[in-house]
């Protein structure tokens, strides 16, 4: 009897315990994250994945608990957040008077909108012409869903409000995580008023899925939403950005990880660096396209007569203009902030002494190139545009817009080290701060020589606009001609060094070495200039710069034997006018370049322009060809420094057509690019109309830009409307008295630029003047009578543009007068003073001074010949 009660009570108690357990755990807390449901935490903090902010969300029953992930991704907006979302780890650093850009908040929930390609979510998925590496045998591939919502937000990097474009509230986007050997569905749901679109950048997919638009998809329609669906075939850093007008400058871009299915067990950081302008997009280029100098102004880059006298370069200066030469400079557009994972500070504080951390490096920036150094440690470079390459040491590196760079850097001790990446003008930077305790910043970079680099152009600069021939030929970054304005130059001799120089690391990564390469080749010399130590590669303790000649594939990457394409172009330009383009045209003067399937294609580029090019190919990797032969690197992205030759060759392995431009954003609007065919592709059933999408392809690059310049002053108006695009122009210009005897006068051209530097203006147009003043001589400087008092004829001429950048003018009037006339604007005597000059045959002239106030205001005054002396105001847009 004893021994039944107690069986019996002690299973009355077991009964009760269990049946309270499940009650506690069903009152537990957990925290999932919207973006990858499978990431769970029983406290509140920030997905390692993606960085965004994980959600309350109550536990289900034990049975639940334990079953599988679910296969899908689901992405669902957050909730809103007074932080901004962080990518992985990243928690930023924010000064006190620094706003956050709290104000991009994450899509609510909304009704499905409309899929513009529906018919793509039961379609078997196409692998592309390219050969799947081998994802492995341990792993079960996945489908991966992410919903992307794309809406206009309001942001303030800079303490001013402004517009911008966000992804799921963030910017930068959410970074997209898959592993090789997975399947995607990107659902990219449009709620703004405007089109957006997505290109994947560097990855292998179907031409439909690409995400340009008008070449491979039309547009997502505003509010509606559009499936990309593709294999993922690689693995390595890529990322994504909007390929819609201005977009990408706004914030819409985002890192793609894409893992190996054994990825090392290592820490990696997806670091996305981005430029920022409070400037709307739209107005930096047409800005850009009207020649004003305003952002050379704000970086103190103008290169005034003063200052060049001041730093005894008034020669150098006089030698640039007689040359047709605009102001030096390394970079076109003033960034009011740049950001690392949109901050421009931020840290990760949970490494200690001996951790070695991947760092995933994205230049999302729509026109910087960034420096990247660190305080820590040396450099170790492990892959390049998502494909390994062998381990390299170096102290710094630049990276170019659109690169990625996979990067190893270790904590030596205890304390916080940066990770720096400066502009490349030298003109602000962003950090990421690693470990933590003590700060151990890395060294900033000094403000650039411009007048240095003025020299040697002008050294290597021909009067008709083309560079001098020289005695080598330079390729793959190994000479880097800006590293003349550097002042950390060994010596400040101003010297360049030949590179391809640097050790490769030790096999195992890990081990980072701390000394440096004491290799160096022997350099060359050039007009004066020494060419040795220009800083790009290490000796006798010199800083170790990477470049293309360093790296070095881990498997062979030759091209299967086949028919071979050459292909040459060469990268022009016109810093005056604003024209970038291949061969002297742009995209849509230029036919689509047809290659066919099984070529092995090989391009050689010859950068005869002062700026570099980051040249990109969509869809495919390319080999840039340098010493190392067989293990030449695999790139998507090559940057084409100044008189640089560089030769890459690909495999033609896919169909359709594939954009291959200059990833500098402005440049590509401008023109600069060209679109590879292939012969014999099937339709592509997203443009049914193919001549109307390559129309609606080159609209904005064949768009008509406005400036106007308006003179107020207390003698009368004069001013300039102008209306062009990279070759026509319209343009009036009129004079108007404040007192009758001062007369109006108004002149209006059409004519289009020729040449590659556009010195040539042949134009037509009409002249109209009005004196009421009896008496007012009209014979010119030919002896020619001249109608002062109501002329009205219609003019034909040309203009030419003489050294010292003057403007000369021949035309001749239905009435058959002659007129030859000289003009030089906008001569920088200091940084913001400007002077005006003009004289004619008809015995008209004009002297003038405009002092630059703001960029659309400035105080000015002059005396001209008709209207005397004046004073006021002068507004510039």
């Amino acid at each position: 009897m004893i021994l039944v009660l107690l069986l019996g009570t002690g299973q009355y108690t077991f009964a009760q315990h269990e049946n309270h357990k499940p009650a506690q755990q069903q009152q537990t807390e957990i925290y999932i994250c919207p973006m990858h449901p499978e990431v769970q935490s029983n406290k509140p903090g920030k997905c390692p994945k993606c960085g965004m902010t994980l959600v309350k969300q109550k536990a289900k029953a034990p049975a639940k608990q334990q079953q599988a992930s679910p296969k899908k991704a689901k992405a669902k907006p957050a909730a809103p957040a007074k932080k901004p979302v962080q990518q992985k780890h990243a928690k930023p650093a924010q000064k006190k008077t620094q706003p956050a850009h709290q104000h991009a908040q994450p899509t609510q929930e909304k009704p499905a909108t409309p899929v513009q390609n529906p018919e793509e979510k039961d379609k078997p998925i196409h692998k592309a012409g390219h050969k799947p590496e081998s994802p492995g045998q341990t792993y079960k591939p996945r489908t991966v869903r992410y919903d992307l919502y794309v809406r206009d937000t309001l942001v303030n990097f800079t303490g001013k409000t402004r517009r911008a474009v966000a992804i799921n509230g963030s910017i930068p986007a959410p970074s997209l995580t898959f592993t090789q050997g997975d399947t995607a569905e990107i659902y990219v749901h449009n709620e703004m008023d405007v089109e957006t679109s997505i290109h994947w950048h560097g990855v292998f997919l179907p031409n439909r899925f690409d995400g340009v638009p008008w070449l491979t998809q039309k547009p997502i329609a505003p509010h509606s939403t559009y499936l990309y669906k593709f294999p993922i075939i690689q693995n390595g850093t890529y990322w994504y950005h909007s390929h819609s007008a201005f977009q990408e400058q706004s914030g819409m871009y985002g890192a793609l990880i894409f893992n190996k299915v054994n990825e090392p067990d290592l820490p990696a950081i997806p670091i996305v660096l981005s430029d920022w302008t409070d400037m709307n997009p739209k107005e930096v280029y047409r800005s850009l396209r009207s020649a004003n100098d305003w952002f050379a102004i704000e970086k103190g880059a103008t290169q005034g007569y003063a200052e060049a006298i001041r730093k005894g370069h008034f020669g150098t200066k006089l030698k640039n203009e007689w040359k047709r030469m605009a102001a030096m400079d390394v970079s076109d557009v003033a960034y009011e902030k740049f950001l690392t994972n949109g901050q421009d500070v931020a840290e990760q504080t949970h490494f200690t002494a001996g951790d070695v951390v991947k760092l995933r490096v994205v230049n999302g920036g729509a026109s910087t190139y960034f420096w990247l150094t660190y305080s820590g440690s040396k450099i170790t470079v492990v892959g390049n545009d998502g494909n390994d390459v062998e381990p390299v040491e170096v102290d710094r590196l630049m990276i170019a817009p659109a690169e990625t760079y996979d990067l190893l850097v270790t904590i030596p001790e205890n304390m916080q080290y940066e990770f720096l990446a400066t502009a490349e003008d030298r003109t602000n930077s962003t950090s990421l701060w690693l470990g933590r305790g003590m700060k151990m910043k890395a060294q900033r970079l000094g403000k650039l020589n411009y007048f240095e680099g003025m020299k040697m152009m002008n050294d290597m600069m021909k009067m008709n606009g083309d560079m001098e021939p020289m005695d080598m030929v330079m390729s793959n970054q190994q000479m880097d001609m800006n590293s003349v304005m550097y002042p950390e130059a060994s010596g400040q001799d101003h010297s360049m060094h030949e590179g391809e120089t640097a050790k490769p690391a030790s096999e195992k990564p890990m081990e980072m070495k701390q000394k440096v390469d004491t290799t160096a080749h022997q350099g060359h010399n050039m007009d004066g200039h020494d060419m040795q130590n220009m800083g790009t590669s290490g000796s006798n303790g010199e800083m170790v710069t990477l470049n293309y000649g360093m790296l070095r594939a881990t498997e062979k990457t030759t091209l299967k034997p086949g028919p071979e394409k050459v292909l040459r172009f060469e990268l022009t330009g016109n810093m005056n006018r604003y024209v970038w383009t291949l061969d002297n045209k742009t995209v849509s003067e230029s036919d689509k370049i047809l290659i066919k399937k099984g070529e092995n294609v090989k391009v050689i580029m010859f950068n005869n322009s002062m700026m570099r090019h980051p040249m990109h190919l969509h869809g495919h990797d390319f080999r840039v060809l340098n010493k190392h032969g067989e293990y030449a690197p695999m790139k998507n992205v090559v940057d084409i420094l100044p008189m640089e030759t560089d030769t890459l060759e690909f495999a033609a392995s896919e169909s359709g057509d594939w954009f291959f431009h200059c990833h500098i954003l402005y440049h590509m609007m401008a023109g600069m690019g060209r679109v590879f065919a292939y012969q014999n592709s099937p339709p592509n059933p997203e443009l049914p109309d193919p001549q109307l999408a390559w129309k609606r392809l080159n609209m904005e690059e064949k768009m008509f830009l406005p400036s106007v310049m308006v003179g107020l002053e207390s003698n009368g108006s004069d001013g300039e409307f102008i209306l062009a695009n990279s070759r026509y122009q319209i343009s009036t210009e009129w004079r108007i008295g404040f007192k009758k005897e001062y007369g109006i006068e108004s002149e209006t051209y059409f004519g289009r630029y020729f040449g590659k530097m556009q010195w040539l203006f042949p134009f037509i147009g009409f002249d109209y003047h009005y004196n009421s003043v009896e008496d007012e001589a009209e014979e010119n400087m030919f002896g020619q009578l001249s109608n002062q008092d109501n002329r009205k004829v219609a003019v034909a001429g040309v203009q030419y543009t003489l050294p010292m950048l003057i403007v000369s003018e021949m035309r001749v009037d239905t009435k058959g007068k002659l007129r030859f006339q000289l003009r030089r604007e906008d001569v920088p005597l200091t940084n913001r003073l400007r002077l005006n000059l003009m004289g004619n045959t008809d015995k008209e002239y004009m002297a003038g001074l405009r002092y630059v106030v703001t960029k659309y205001v400035s105080l000015s005054t002059h005396y001209d010949s008709d209207m005397k002396y004046g004073a006021g105001l002068t507004f510039v847009y």
